[in-house]
Order: structure tokens, then C-alpha cells, then sequence
């Protein structure tokens, strides 16, 4: 604690600068799509700085940027005073999903990165046995990954990025693959590691998308729009650790985050929803949840509105899943959002209250008069003699619009949402959209 302390009392050196940093996948061709543009931070030594965003933000893009993994389409990274143009030294990283590799034992799994750096065996040993130990896993040395748990195997990753004493640590969302309670207890471990001084390390940059996690373990945390990703908001975080979730700052913190992200949801259907008319980008949603969801926002307690902050907590969902789903209910006309509330409109509680084929016709009314590009589709359904259209004449039209990958996302929420709505029919074999009672 004393060290941590202290290092901080003299003041933060900028330990990594991102400056104007943009990034287009598939340059040059049709399907090109920015997934960063024009990013800018600074993160300087003792502190931890969370990347928050939803999917599709590029919080992971711009991480393997940061570690010279991925070079950007334009813009600079600048580490420890010197341009990043490929794998630094002095920066190691922990992914999502362990990647240890499972013919090794824990002890070799922590020594290969050393191994790599040509250090001798004997200090690869050594330094290898101390990170195990200090990450809680001592006594696990000669094991497998396939004998430990998910959040010993993340352990693993932390010993092996550690090992080679790293002046900054990149994490990669390296709890989500977790389950809550071992989630909880190696991120209060790290944390503890953290502010007594005993990690090897000068900063930390997280990427996640749990608002609570960032706000229990950052300094600081930088909010990233999504497509494309930019840095709209940053949150300055001055509790002592230990942090309480249920302290009223904390919780208002949280309030703060959620309301800031669903902002643009509030004032502009471009930004959750991007484009206009049969151009507008859809994410796939189930449409059991979404009636699910607006059964849990009609009942008690919730009486029609909920706080998201309390809805995600209640109904054990992801903020991603959560604002999906809500977003839906939004552009369905079925629900508001509006100051990190979600609000059912009267058409959302009718909704709520019908039976099944009632459920149906209703959703199916709403489709077709807010959803452009399912009026489109059964338009033309309607006008051609045979009532049989092949998805390619749909994809095409959405590609003039958006790249590759979105229309092919649109295409699969609008199959999702019409099928419930028995707007059309989806033929899987012949790729066909169809009618089955045409009008």
C-alpha cells in the first residue's frame, strides 16, 4: 500500500499516448467499414483506465493497437516515448479467453514467454514460480489447463502476462468468460495486488463492457460511442479501495454511465439504429425476450419503468443484451428510453397484457409500419405474382447502404422479427423470403 502510495504522490509520466487514431477493416473494397476514427488518449503511470463500450465500439481494435498487434489506418502510438510500429516490449496482455496452451503445464505455460525472450532456464524458473505464487497458485505448478477451473486457468493468463514484468498490463474483458462469483473473487485479488504495490506493473488499460467493473477497478473511464468508435465521455473515479457497490456514490456513478450511453438512443435513432429508411442497421434479437422483457417492465415492482442499472441486475442480463433488446422495444415503439430508464409506451402494455395471437397481430402492425426494410420487403412480396423474392435482391439494395457484414446482421434480425410476426416466410434451403397467405 505504502509503495503505491507513494509512486503516486509523485505526480503521473505518461506512460502510452493514442493520438488520432482511426481504423477502416476491408480498405479498399466495398464492404470497408471505420471502426475507429480519430482516437485520442493518454494513460499515464499508477492508474487503471477502463475502455468502455458496447460491441461494435472497437475497444478490442483498439487495444491490439495499443500492443502493436494491428497497425492503424491513420493516427500514431506512442509508448514509453518511442512509436509503436509492432509488439512492444514492456506491454503484455490477457485475453478473454485464456489461450494457454494445453500440452504445457501451468509452470511452462508462465515460463514460454520468457522462454521466447531468451532468458536461461534457471531465471525463467524463478521469476516463473514467483508469479504463481503471487497470483494465488502455488501448489498447481505441474497441473494441466484441462485440471483447472476457468478462473485458475485465468489465473494462468495473469501469471504468464506478469512474468515478464510488464510497465503495462492490457486485459482484454478477462473476467467475462467467468462465472460472477469467480469473476468477483479474482478481480478483488487483482485489485488487492494492485494497491498494496506487489504487481510488476506502472498502469492498467481494461476493456469491457460491464459498467459496475469499471467503475469498481478504474481511475479513470473513457466511453467509446459505437459505429464507429470514438471517445465521447470520461469519468473520473475518486473512491478508495476498497470500493462498495452499494455506496450511494458508486450507484450514482454507475446512474451517470448508463444514462450517458443511452443518450443518443434518447435524441437520434441514427445513433443506435445507424441510417435512415431501408438503410437503418439492425442487430438480431429474440423475440421471446423482447416479449419477455416487456412482461418483467409491466409487473411489479417495475410498473411500466425501470432503472436499466436495477432491470440488468434483476434479470442477470448483459448491459450489451440488455440495451439491445431495449433499443428493439424502442424502435417497435413499444418502450422509451430515455435518463438510463427504459418506460413502456401504452402500446408496449397492451402488448404486455395480450395473448399469444393477439401478441402477434399487434407486433405484426408494428413491424411493418416502423421497420422500413420489412415494409419493403412485403411490398414487393405482395407485388410480384409468385409472392417469392430471393434474399440476394434484398442484400444488394441494404449493401448500398452499409457494408457487408451489417446487411448480413439486418437480413438475420429482420428473418428473426418477421417469423414471429408472420409478416413473411424464410425459405433456409432456397434463400427465398415468401408469402404464405398473400393479400
Amino acid at each position: 500500500m505504502e509503495a503505491r502510495v507513494k509512486d503516486r504522490a509523485h505526480g503521473l509520466e505518461t506512460l502510452l499516448t493514442v493520438d488520432g487514431v482511426s481504423h477502416t477493416f476491408g480498405k479498399g473494397t466495398a464492404s470497408q467499414r471505420l471502426i475507429l476514427d480519430d482516437v485520442s488518449l493518454a494513460l499515464k503511470s499508477n492508474e487503471i483506465v477502463s475502455l468502455l463500450g458496447r460491441s461494435g465500439s472497437g475497444k478490442s481494435t483498439l487495444l491490439r493497437i495499443m500492443a502493436g498487434l494491428l497497425q492503424p489506418s491513420r493516427g500514431s502510438v506512442t509508448f514509453d516515448g518511442e512509436p509503436v510500429r509492432g509488439p512492444v516490449d514492456g506491454v503484455a496482455m490477457v485475453f478473454q479467453t485464456f489461450a494457454l496452451l494445453p500440452w504445457l503445464t501451468v509452470l511452462a505455460n508462465v515460463e514460454f514467454g520468457l522462454e521466447a525472450q531468451g532468458v536461461k532456464p534457471e531465471e525463467r524458473r524463478r521469476r516463473a514460480l514467483a508469479a504463481i505464487d503471487l497470483i494465488g497458485l502455488d501448489g498447481f505448478e505441474n497441473a494441466y489447463p484441462k485440471e483447472l477451473s476457468g478462473g485458475m486457468r485465468q489465473r494462468v493468463g495473469f501469471a504468464r502476462a506478469l512474468v515478464t514484468h510488464p510497465k503495462l498490463l492490457l486485459m482484454d474483458e478477462p473476467f467475462s468468460a467467468l462465472d460472477v462469483l469467480t469473476a468477483e473473487t479474482l478481480r478483488t485479488d487483482l485489485l488487492d495486488l494492485w494497491v498494496e504495490g506487489r504487481l510488476p506493473i506502472r498502469a492498467i488499460l481494461l476493456v469491457t463492457h460491464n459498467i459496475e467493473e469499471a467503475v469498481l477497478m478504474s481511475d479513470r473511464i473513457l466511453l467509446l460511442s459505437s459505429n464507429p468508435g470514438k471517445i465521447t465521455a470520461e469519468f473520473k473515479v475518486s473512491l478508495p479501495h476498497p470500493r462498495n457497490r452499494l455506496d450511494p456514490t458508486f450507484r450514482a456513478l454507475v446512474d451517470d454511465i448508463y444514462k450517458r450511453m443511452t443518450a443518443r438512443a434518447d435524441v437520434a435513432r441514427p445513433g443506435v439504429f445507424p441510417g435512415l429508411g431501408i438503410g437503418m442497421i439492425l442487430q438480431r434479437v429474440s423475440s421471446n425476450a423482447l416479449a419477455g422483457l416487456t412482461e418483467a417492465l409491466a409487473a411489479p415492482p417495475y410498473n411500466g419503468r425501470a432503472d436499466l442499472p436495477d432491470l440488468t441486475q434483476a434479470l442477470q442480463l448483459e448491459l450489451d443484451d440488455l440495451l439491445r433488446l431495449a433499443e428493439m422495444l424502442q424502435l417497435l415503439r413499444f418502450a422509451e428510453l430515455a435518463e438510463g430508464d427504459v418506460k413502456l409506451t401504452e402500446a408496449g402494455r397492451r402488448f404486455a397484457g395480450m395473448g399469444v395471437d393477439e401478441r402477434k397481430e399487434l407486433f405484426r402492425q408494428h413491424l411493418i409500419t416502423h421497420i422500413p426494410i420489412i415494409a419493403h420487403i412485403r411490398r414487393v412480396l405482395d407485388e410480384r405474382p409468385t409472392h417469392r423474392a430471393p434474399v440476394a435482391r434484398f442484400r444488394d439494395e441494404l449493401e448500398d447502404h452499409m457494408d457487408e457484414e451489417s446487411a448480413e446482421e439486418t437480413l438475420r434480425a429482420v428473418v428473426s422479427l418477421a417469423r414471429y410476426g408472420e409478416v413473411f416466410a424464410f425459405d433456409e434451403q432456397s434463400n427465398t423470403f415468401s408469402l404464405d397467405n398473400p393479400t
